[in-house]
């Protein structure tokens, strides 16, 4: 906030200096450049240019999210199965490696296996996705509020 404050400080002293050479030019009689209004065409130019960054930024997050699900090791031996987190940046998570499944603790720097299963933890999906959960939560209060 402080930076902001600052440089729109710096701005309208710049802006008034301007300002005061400009009459002082005026008032000398010195031959100074012409100006030119800011039409129509300067706004439309500068809007386009504005629609173009947005529509490019919004277009590569949307690719990003798309190609962002296509990951190799998905279809390998290696699979997190699921996860939780213990702490602010510590978590244990299960990983199944082939057949064998394993319990691992991660935190920043380490990773530890903390139990090696004898038996398989039998999962019903995979790779769950966080978001279709909500989604269905967003789909079934939307019904409910309908209908009441």
């Amino acid at each position: 906030m402080r930076i902001f404050t600052s440089f729109f400080i710096l701005l309208f002293t710049q802006l008034s200096y301007a300002a005061v050479a400009a009459d002082s030019v005026k008032e000398k009689g010195i031959p100074s450049l012409t100006n030119e209004p800011v039409g129509l065409g300067n706004y439309l130019q500068m809007f386009f240019g504005l629609f173009i960054v947005v529509g490019l930024i919004v277009g590569m997050a949307w690719f990003m999210r798309r190609m962002g699900n296509m990951s190799g090791a998905t279809t390998g031996n290696l699979k997190v199965l699921g996860g939780v987190s213990v702490g602010q940046r510590e978590r244990i998570v299960l990983v199944q490696a082939g057949d064998t499944q394993l319990l691992v603790g991660v935190a920043p720097g380490e990773i530890r296996t903390l139990h090696v299963m004898d038996e398989p933890i039998a999962t019903t999906q995979t790779n769950t996705n966080v978001s279709s959960g909500f989604a269905e939560k967003l789909h079934a209060a939307i019904k409910n509020r309908g209908g009441a």
